[in-house]
C-alpha cells in the first residue's frame, strides 16, 4: 500500500458551498475529474469550473425526487474497492466502477431545521441518507480515499496535494475518524429528536456529542487535560464572543456558566458575583451599578479573582466599578461602546457577549460522569413564583419580606447544598455554601455577613432584618434558630420534613414568618 495516494477523481456534494469554488478550482487545475449532484454542480458549472453529474458518471438518473442519486455500485464500488486487492480491481473493470479517490460532503442540515421548529414532515426530509453512506463508505476506504466533511479541511488538503502529490496516509486516518465522529454525532441528533417525538426524556440508548469549540491549557488542575465543547442552542458561554482578554481556561468556563444561569433568573436588572461556581453575592435594582454595589457589600473578599455576570447590556457606570477589582471574566448578553472602551484598559480581563440569556425554564439534560458510566438528568428548570408558595407560620410575610424571599430562593437554586441565603432589599446579604449540614451553612452565612458589615463600617451585621432561605428542609429546629440568631425575620424553605411541625413552633416562636414551597434546589 502506497502512503502518498493521488487525487485523480472526486465526488463533490456538499449543502455548506462555503469553499467550494475555491477547493473545485484548485483541484480542477490538478486534472481531477469533479463528480457532483444537484445544487453542488450548479454552484461549480456557474463557477467555470468542468463538472460531470453523477447521473451521466453511473448511467442512472436520480429518482424519487433526488432521495436515490448516489445508492448505486458505480459510486459506492468506486469508492470502496481496494486498489491492492486483485479480486476488487478485476470487478471494477468487468463493471465499468471508476475509483474515486476524494468524497467532500456534508449532510442535510438536520440540526438547523429543529433548532428553527420546523414541523415533522420537514425535519425528516432534513434526514439525509445519501450523505453519510458516502462518508462512511469513504471513511472505511481511507487507505485509499479521501474524505471531507467540512470546508474548514479543504485547505489542509490542497497543502498536502502541492507538497507531495497526493494525501498522506496519516492525513485519511485523522479524516476518516473526524468522518465518523460527524455521522455519530449526526445519527445522534436524529435519535434524540425521534424520542422527543415520542415525548421520551431517557431512551434506551442515549448518545451525548458536542463540536470542539476550545482546547483548553488543562482541565481544573494543570495535571489534567481538557476541552470545550458546545452542542444545544441556549445562549451561554457556548454562544458567546470573546472581546478581550486571556484565553478562558477550563474552570473560568464552570465558574462563567454557573454565573450566568444564576442572573438568567431575574427580570429586573441584577449582578452575580462568582467564585468557584458558588455565588458570594448577588443583586437586583434599577441600575447595574447599584446592584454591583450591593451585590459587592454582601463579600468584598471573595470576588477578587472571580466571575461576574450581568443581565443586561452592560453600560460604562457598572464596567467601571467592576473593573475597579481584579476580575477574571465577565459575561453579559452585550456591552456598549462606552463599556467596552472601559474594560479594554484591563488587558487580560475577559469579555464574554452572548447575545441573549439563557432560559432558566427550558428543557434539557444535565451530566455527571461515574466511575463505569453517568447520570443524567433533566435541568432544574423549577421556579417559584408568588403563588406557589403556602404560609405555615401565623405571622405571613409583608409585601417587602415576600419579595425578598422569591429573590433568595431564585439565588440559593444556585448555590451549593446544603445552601443558605441571606437577602435584604433585593440583595443576598450572607450566603452559606457547600457543607455537610444545614446548621454550619447558616451560621457561615452570618458570620461572613458580620464581616462584610465591619469592612463597610456598619454597626450590625448585614442579615438583621433580613430573610433566609433554605434550599431543602430544615431536618431539625436547630438550623433555623441558627437563622434567627443571625436577625432573620422571614423563612423560605421547601418543607416535607418529619419535623416540619417543630420548626413551625421555633419560628411561631420567634415571631417569624415562615413559607414552604414545596420544592426543593439540591445543587451537589
Amino acid at each position: 500500500m502506497t502512503d502518498i495516494v493521488p487525487i485523480r477523481r472526486a465526488l463533490i456534494s456538499v449543502s455548506d458551498k462555503t469553499g467550494l469554488v475555491a477547493f473545485a478550482q484548485a483541484l480542477a487545475a490538478r486534472g481531477v475529474e469533479i463528480l457532483s449532484t444537484g445544487g453542488s454542480a450548479k454552484a461549480l458549472r456557474q463557477a467555470g469550473i468542468p463538472v460531470k453529474e453523477v447521473s451521466d458518471h453511473t448511467g442512472f438518473p436520480e429518482i424519487m425526487g433526488g432521495r436515490v442519486k448516489t445508492l448505486v455500485p458505480q459510486i459506492h464500488g468506486g469508492i470502496l474497492g481496494r486498489r491492492d486487492e486483485p479480486e476488487h480491481v478485476e470487478q471494477m473493470r468487468l463493471h465499468g466502477i471508476a475509483p474515486i479517490d476524494l468524497v467532500a460532503v456534508n449532510l442535510y442540515p438536520f440540526e438547523a431545521t429543529v433548532a428553527k421548529r420546523a414541523g415533522y414532515d420537514e425535519c425528516v426530509e432534513n434526514i439525509d441518507i445519501g450523505g453519510p453512506a458516502l462518508i462512511r463508505a469513504a471513511a472505511k476506504n481511507h487507505d485509499f480515499v479521501s474524505v471531507l466533511i467540512d470546508p474548514d479541511q479543504y485547505a489542509e488538503v490542497l497543502e498536502e496535494l502541492a507538497s507531495s502529490g497526493g494525501t498522506s496516509l496519516r492525513l485519511r486516518r485523522r479524516l476518516a475518524g473526524e468522518a465518523y465522529a460527524r455521522t455519530a454525532a449526526y445519527d445522534a441528533a436524529i435519535g434524540t429528536w425521534f424520542a422527543q417525538q415520542r415525548e421520551e426524556i431517557f431512551s434506551k440508548r442515549l448518545t451525548v456529542s458536542g463540536d470542539l469549540r476550545q482546547r483548553l491549557r488543562y482541565g481544573e488542575n494543570p495535571h489534567q487535560a481538557a476541552a470545550f465543547y458546545a452542542s444545544g442552542s441556549r445562549f451561554g458561554v457556548a454562544t458567546a464572543v470573546q472581546v478581550q482578554g486571556k484565553e478562558l481556561s477550563y474552570n473560568n468556563l464552570n465558574d462563567t456558566d454557573a454565573a450566568f444561569e444564576c442572573v438568567a433568573e431575574f427580570e429586573t436588572p441584577t449582578i452575580a458575583i462568582i467564585k468557584h461556581a458558588n455565588p458570594c453575592g448577588v443583586a437586583s435594582a434599577e441600575r447595574l451599578v447599584d446592584a454591583w454595589d450591593a451585590a459587592f457589600r454582601c463579600d468584598p473578599v471573595s470576588p477578587y479573582g472571580g466571575i461576574v455576570a450581568v443581565n443586561r447590556t452592560l453600560d460604562a457606570a457598572a464596567a467601571e466599578k467592576i473593573a475597579a477589582i481584579f476580575t477574571e471574566v465577565i459575561i453579559a448578553p452585550d456591552a456598549d461602546e462606552a463599556a467596552k472602551a472601559v474594560l479594554a484598559r484591563k488587558k487580560s480581563l475577559r469579555l464574554l457577549l452572548t447575545g441573549g440569556l439563557p432560559d432558566p425554564t427550558a428543557d434539557g439534560l444535565t451530566f455527571r460522569s461515574l466511575a463505569g458510566g453517568f447520570l443524567a438528568q433533566t435541568r432544574d428548570a423549577g421556579r417559584v413564583d408568588r403563588a406557589d408558595i403556602k404560609v405555615v407560620t401565623r405571622r405571613a410575610p409583608t409585601d417587602a419580606e415576600r419579595a425578598d424571599l422569591l429573590f433568595a430562593f431564585r439565588v440559593c437554586k444556585h448555590v451549593r447544598s446544603n445552601a443558605i441565603v441571606y437577602a435584604k432589599a433585593g440583595a443576598t446579604v450572607g450566603i452559606g455554601a457547600g457543607q455537610p449540614n444545614r446548621v454550619d451553612s447558616a451560621r457561615i452565612a452570618a458570620w461572613k455577613s458580620e464581616e462584610a458589615a465591619k469592612a463597610a463600617g456598619l454597626p450590625e451585621r448585614l442579615t438583621q432584618g433580613s430573610v433566609v432561605a433554605s434550599d431543602a428542609f430544615f431536618p431539625f429546629a436547630d438550623g433555623l434558630e441558627a437563622a434567627v440568631a443571625a436577625g432573620a425575620t422571614a423563612v423560605i424553605q421547601p418543607g416535607g420534613s418529619i419535623r416540619d411541625a417543630e420548626v413551625i413552633a421555633a419560628a411561631d416562636a420567634a415571631g417569624l414568618a415562615m413559607v414552604f414551597t414545596g420544592m426543593r434546589h439540591f445543587r451537589h
